[in-house]
């Protein structure tokens, strides 16, 4: 068996395979609500083999959404649209994962293909965002409004809620979002965060907000699941969050229950300058696993069978997360087994006959 197609256990909860569907936003909800297309969307990707499939950034209240369109864990009636995607995901033997998230400063935007960058005005749908500190993320964006202790405290109370609203909607495994310089991230980072109090300035100052989210949403999450926090491991600019940073939060976040981290990098620096290539991230997962003792998830710029099994044969990492190859074939984990001989993922029942292309037409009437 190839690593790729191992299983993964962590806490009580065993991965069929190390292929997981990275959260990526669809810009399609309405009120936060999961419709018709997130369940094709999610559930195609699980027929298509992946072991664990984690629905996009999911707000924790309607004003961490990115735009107006983002999920949404804010309510109790956005459970049920969940929890069909997530009963269909276990139908097909994958599991399903969330990720929790706030926007912060970068909230209230466009969907990206209208190609209208930048703040959505408060006369077309907007609203003001909140962050650390009144920095806009770039010159197209409004000026958050700073949080206060008060309003820390609500984010920390909003990600406990959505955390317990994933489990009764079926969900196995929760990731805090603390990366692409959202809300967590902004904290972490000095070009973000330019506070005074106990949550600016120092390096454990600019940690406690994830630390004291991640503390909290363990607190109600069962014992038996594990829990992810995905990091931007740097922000690519020299005085920004950097791997060694995230190395130390990294062993913190590790000793409060955290399993698994799911290591990218950038988004706080509207200018940085991004080396972006084939497993461009890689080094920072093997890094942070390395040296923080903890499983890793390698993404970004990862398309193909055999640079996914070196990555895991290889130790930097154990997981490996895909994004856009899944948007372009949701049946790449199959495409992958097939590619690596290895006969672990089936093919759904429905599909066998299409299993392979020389498969001969078998019966009158019927196409193979």
């Amino acid at each position: 068996m190839s690593l790729l197609f191992e299983p993964l256990t962590l806490r009580q909860l065993t991965l069929p395979n190390r292929i997981v569907v990275s959260p990526m936003c669809q810009y399609s909800a309405r009120d936060g609500l999961a419709n018709d297309w997130h369940l094709v969307h999610l559930g195609s990707r699980a027929v298509g083999g992946a072991g664990l499939v984690i629905v996009e950034a999911t707000a924790v209240v309607a004003e961490g959404r990115i735009s107006a369109q983002d999920l949404g864990l804010w309510n109790d009636e956005q459970i049920e649209p969940l929890r069909r995607i997530t009963s269909f995901i276990e139908s097909q033997g994958s599991l399903a994962g969330i990720q929790l998230a706030h926007a912060g400063r970068k909230a209230s935007v466009w969907q990206p293909w209208l190609g209208r960058p930048g703040s959505v005005p408060p006369e077309e749908g907007g609203w003001v965002p909140v962050g650390p500190s009144a920095i806009p993320f770039d010159p197209r964006h409004r000026v958050p409004e700073v949080l206060d202790e008060a309003g820390i405290r609500e984010v920390v109370r909003a990600f406990v809620q959505a955390a317990e609203r994933a489990l009764a909607a079926g969900f196995k495994v929760v990731e805090v979002h603390a990366a692409h310089g959202y809300l967590l991230h902004q904290f972490l980072s000095p070009l973000s965060n330019q506070r005074r109090d106990q949550y600016g300035g120092s390096f454990d100052n600019r940690i406690r907000l994830l630390l004291e989210v991640t503390e909290a949403v363990r607190a109600v999450w069962p014992e038996t699941l594990p829990l992810f926090v995905r990091l931007s491991a740097t922000d690519w600019v020299e005085e920004g969050w950097n791997p060694e940073e995230t190395v130390a939060l990294t062993r913190r976040l590790k000793a409060l229950g955290v399993d698994l981290i799911d290591v990218s990098s950038g988004g706080t620096a509207a200018a940085a300058e991004i080396p972006v290539g084939p497993g461009y991230q890689t080094r920072f997962a093997e890094q942070i696993r390395r040296e923080a003792g903890i499983a890793t998830g390698a993404v970004g710029m990862i398309t193909e069978a055999a640079q996914a099994e070196h990555i895991l044969r290889t130790a930097q990492a154990d997981l490996i997360l895909l994004a856009r190859e899944l948007l372009r074939d949701p049946y790449w984990p199959l495409h992958a087994a097939d590619f690596l001989g290895d006969k672990a993922v089936p093919w759904p029942a429905q599909y066998v006959r299409a299993a392979h292309r020389d498969t001969p037409f078998r019966e009158s009437g019927e196409l193979d």
